[in-house]
């Protein structure tokens, strides 16, 4: 952390007087992010102990940034120390976008409108950018190749199939595997591929798409990254949409290369397979073998695009080991139980006043938290934030910057995080957590959207939010 002080004071000329961690519980990279402030500057810093991946960030972000890509400014680096500081791009990624503004499959126009600014600027990286850039630095390989492939493939066989309890054929699936890499490996390779192109590495300012994580670029197919976007499990975008955008995506793709859209289409759905097995792998390792529960709620989305896939798309190899491996998939119980799960639960958070009373559990369950914000600084002392919410830029600021309020935070998410995990696991239905405060207007709003904020990071859960106070107050207004 001291380190990450000294090249923030070094370039900003003035020590933070803020630090906050951004990464949570739910982060699989290894990567500490953390942001730090004062008056006048913010940045967001990482640790993180490998050299080479370390670099090939730095070094893509300043080739991105001389294309006049939207990507973060290197303010400042110290590979030796594992660190390095960059430009804040704000808290807003595309997930979190799309999920604040959508009603199952029905997607907010201005969500649709984000999307298709995304996938423009996506050839950009992979033609624009990729033809000058200097591949030697990518890690841990150059280009999406065979050994590549095969890394992806055995992550999903061994770390997927075998711990979900999936028959398969050994020799079988990996006859396929030979097939699949030979047909993946016959599309043109010459480009940039971003590799974890997806909606939690895209963040929104302004309306506007800034773009993180392409550390592990490398050299690859145009289809990789439309497919990694298009089918990203948690983002669950409807079959109509991605065809959507996919269309936008040729039509930008077209300024910038000759574009034959059949031979294009040929390999594409090959790449949405493999991507999405990548993915379960992934998904596998970090929850059947590490243990950590909640990634796992990611695969029932994975399991109903791959559903979708096989009533929808014939492939132009046969694959009919690596099918039934799919099928049985669809078949289990076990990740059955896992879709059950996740479409169980749901979390109401409420703010409100003390002064008027708990609010009411409608649900009928009877259990979960009402946190009592009263004894954090109360923004409602001072005039400037009167007229203003827990929801009002200002007043988010003022709150951030109490360091009662983080400690505050964190204990709560433990508390909530440790009951979502048991509920899910044994079917409950319905979680409440409350925030109250003197006025229900500005601790209690904040705590309640901050906390929906982060869990709305997780799949399986529905979040539903009401201000309590505020609903009032408006009820009032509109009287008036």
């Amino acid at each position: 952390m001291d380190i990450l002080k000294k090249l923030f004071e070094q370039h900003f000329h003035a020590p933070p007087d803020r630090i906050v961690p951004l990464q949570g519980e739910l982060g699989g990279s290894g990567r500490k992010i953390i942001r730090l402030a004062n008056k006048k500057s913010r940045a967001v810093g990482i640790l993180y102990g490998v050299r080479e991946e370390n670099a090939a960030f730095l070094e893509f972000s300043k080739h991105f940034r001389r294309h006049g890509l939207p990507v973060p400014e290197i303010y400042a680096e110290d590979l030796n120390h594992g660190a390095y500081l960059e430009e804040d791009l704000g808290d807003t990624t595309l997930f979190e976008f799309l999920s604040k503004n959508r009603t199952g499959g029905n997607i907010a126009p201005e969500v649709v409108e984000a999307y298709r600014k995304v996938v423009a600027v996506l050839p950009r990286f992979q033609v624009e950018a990729g033809r000058d850039l200097n591949y030697k630095v990518c890690y841990p390989i150059s280009s999406f190749d065979r050994q590549s492939i095969a890394w992806d493939l055995n992550y999903f066989k061994y770390y997927f199939l075998r711990l979900a309890g999936i028959p398969f054929n050994e020799q079988a699936l990996e006859d396929d595997f030979g097939r699949l890499t030979e047909f993946l490996l016959s599309a043109p390779r010459d480009y940039f591929l971003y590799r974890d192109f997806q909606s939690r590495n895209i963040l929104l300012r302004n309306g506007d798409p800034y773009f993180v994580d392409y550390q592990g670029g490398r050299k690859g197919a145009l289809q990789y990254d439309i497919a990694s976007l298009l089918y990203d499990a948690k983002a669950d975008l409807p079959p109509d949409l991605r065809q959507q955008l996919l269309d936008h995506y040729l039509h930008a793709l077209g300024g910038f290369i000759p574009l034959d859209r059949e031979a294009f289409l040929r390999h594409y759905y090959a790449y949405v397979y493999i991507r999405i097995m990548q993915a379960l792998g992934a998904y596998g390792f970090r929850g059947f073998y590490e243990r950590r529960a909640h990634f796992l709620q990611s695969v029932p989305y994975a399991l109903k695009n791959l559903r979708w896939l096989l009533h929808h798309v014939r492939l132009p190899v046969p694959l009919p080991a690596l099918m039934d491996a799919f099928k049985g998939m669809l078949a289990s119980e076990r990740l059955q139980g896992l879709a059950s799960e996740a479409d169980n639960l749901v979390v109401r958070i409420f703010s409100f006043s003390f002064h008027r009373g708990l609010p009411k559990d409608e649900s009928g369950n009877g259990g979960g938290f009402v946190f009592d914000g009263r004894s954090l600084p109360n923004p409602g002392r001072e005039a400037r934030f009167k007229t203003l919410t827990g929801k009002d830029a200002p007043v988010i600021d003022y709150l951030n910057q109490q360091e009662s309020v983080h400690q505050f935070l964190a204990s709560v998410l433990s508390l909530v995080d440790s009951s979502i995990s048991n509920y899910q696991q044994r079917g409950f239905k319905n979680l409440m957590v409350s925030f109250g405060c003197t006025g229900g207007q500005h601790r209690s709003v904040f705590l309640a959207e901050q906390l929906a904020k982060r869990l709305r990071a997780r799949n399986g859960l529905e979040v539903a939010v009401r201000h309590l106070e505020l609903e009032k107050l408006g009820k009032r207004k509109s009287l008036q």
